[in-house]
């Protein structure tokens, strides 16, 4: 298991590394269901001029689309964030961690800790209030 959570921290460092190249906060992620990858998103801030457009958020409006496209009823799609893991190579902001704590997702990693804005555990804990806790930090 930790082999493939270190290959899903690569993808999403990937997916990083596409955002710096676009001179964005160098921030990716990529979502997993049942062992395989079924959405990723980097930042795209600056190339949006829009100050939501987070990584994450970018992979979850990916799978929104897609499932809206299969016409997926919104119970199938609250079913299928349940059971999604999201890698991500820099904590959640606030406001991303805010959006998986409400879409239910299982689980999130992160490589590093984010002092300023982290809403995962460094300046608040937005997943406290769930029964078990969903936020993993990935060492590498």
């Amino acid at each position: 298991m930790e082999s493939d959570n270190l290959a899903y921290m690569e993808l999403a460092i990937h997916q990083a590394k596409l955002a710096s190249e676009s001179l964005e906060v160098p921030v990716g992620c990529v979502i997993i269901k049942d062992g395989e990858v079924i959405a990723s998103g980097r930042n795209r801030t600056t190339e949006t001029r829009n100050a939501t457009r987070h990584a994450e958020m970018e992979a979850i409006d990916n799978l929104l689309e897609m499932w809206q496209r299969d016409g997926l009823s919104k119970a199938v799609v609250a079913k299928n964030f349940s059971q999604c893991i999201l890698y991500v190579t820099c904590e959640p902001c606030i406001m991303c961690a805010a959006a998986l704590s409400f879409l239910g997702i299982k689980e999130v990693y992160y490589g590093c800790a984010n002092e300023k804005f982290g809403g995962c555990g460094s300046i608040l804990s937005l997943h406290s209030s769930c029964s078990e806790p969903f936020i993993r930090v990935l060492v590498l």
